[in-house]
C-alpha cells in the first residue's frame, strides 16, 4: 500500500465518522427542539376515591413531562423532565430527584445545561418573573437571587420552610469542557393558580 492510498482510506475514515458525527449532532438538536416545544402536562381529572384506602402517589419516572418553565424577561421556555440525568438533559431541562415536585412543599429543583436551555440565565437578576405550569396548576415564582457554588455545595437543593424554585446550571457559561462551578437561581413562590379542566 503507498503512501498516497493510505492517506486516501484515512481521508474517507475521517469523512464517513465526521459525517455520522454531524448525523448524530442534529439528531441530538432535533429531539432537543421537539422535546422543549411539548405542552405543559394535562390537567389532571379529580376522580371520586375510596378514602378509606391509603394514599398512593405515583411519582414520575426520568424522562416524563412534569411541566414547563418559562422566563418571559430572559426568553426561556423549557419543557421540564423528570430526571436530572445526561440523557434527560440533553432534551431539556430536569427536575432533580429528591426535591419536591411543582405544588409540594419545600425547594424544587430544577437543572439544565449552560449552553443549551438554561444559557439565558446569565443574564438573570432579582426580580424577574418566572412561571412553572404543572399538570394542577401555574406555579408563579420571582427570583430572589444568583450566587455560584462549588459542585459538591448540595445545600442549595436543602428543604426551605417556604415555597422555593432552585435552578441549577454550571458556570463559568463560556467554559470548555465540563465547568468547574454551578450557577444558581433561587426564586420564591408569589402566586399559584389552579388548572381548570380543559
Amino acid at each position: 500500500m503507498t503512501r498516497a492510498s493510505t492517506l486516501r482510506w484515512i481521508e474517507r475514515v475521517l469523512l464517513a465518522f465526521g459525517g455520522a458525527l454531524g448525523v448524530w449532532c442534529v439528531a441530538v438538536l432535533l429531539e432537543a427542539r421537539f422535546t422543549n416545544t411539548l405542552p405543559p402536562p394535562p390537567v389532571k381529572v379529580t376522580m371520586e376515591v375510596d378514602k378509606s384506602a391509603a394514599p398512593r402517589v405515583r411519582r414520575p419516572a426520568t424522562g416524563d413531562v412534569i411541566g414547563r418553565l418559562e422566563m418571559p424577561s430572559l426568553h426561556i421556555g423549557t419543557t421540564v423532565l423528570e430526571g436530572s440525568d445526561d440523557r434527560t438533559l440533553a432534551r431539556g431541562s430536569g427536575h432533580i430527584e429528591e426535591t419536591p415536585l411543582p405544588g409540594e412543599p419545600g425547594n424544587v429543583g430544577i437543572a439544565g445545561h449552560r449552553d443549551t436551555v438554561f444559557r439565558p440565565l446569565k443574564r438573570a437578576k432579582a426580580g424577574d418573573p418566572l412561571t412553572l405550569t404543572a399538570a394542577d396548576a401555574i406555579y408563579r415564582y420571582r427570583v430572589t437571587r444568583t450566587f455560584i457554588v462549588d459542585p459538591d455545595d448540595v445545600y442549595v437543593l436543602d428543604p426551605t420552610p417556604d415555597p422555593t424554585l432552585t435552578l441549577v446550571t454550571c458556570y463559568p457559561f463560556e467554559f470548555i469542557g465540563h465547568a468547574p462551578r454551578r450557577f444558581i437561581v433561587q426564586a420564591r413562590l408569589v402566586g399559584e393558580q389552579k388548572r381548570g379542566n380543559e
